[in-house]
């Protein structure tokens, strides 16, 4: 789980262009919208299609991604219950 957890956190920088975020700075279980990274919308309409394209996850319910993308372990967890790639 450790490696997914590192793999999402390269992943999310590069998809969102995070050039001033290093993967040493994201904490696990660090907010990823609001005080924590202060990710928005677009953020996590990003972050959906990352989740298909990469682990096969299709998101039908946006409302779902409210729990699925509060932090890293929350999202590594989501994926390695749910990833079909």
């Amino acid at each position: 789980m450790e490696n997914l957890k590192t793999e999402l956190k390269h992943k999310i920088i590069e998809v969102l262009n995070l050039e001033d975020v290093s993967v040493e700075e994201i904490k696990d279980a660090d907010p990823l919208f609001g005080g924590g990274l202060g990710l928005d919308s677009i953020d996590a309409l990003e972050l959906i299609v990352l989740l298909d394209k990469d682990y096969g996850i299709k998101l039908a319910d946006p409302k779902k991604g409210k729990e699925i993308f509060q932090s890293i372990d929350t999202m590594a967890t989501f994926i390695e219950e749910n990833r079909t790639k």
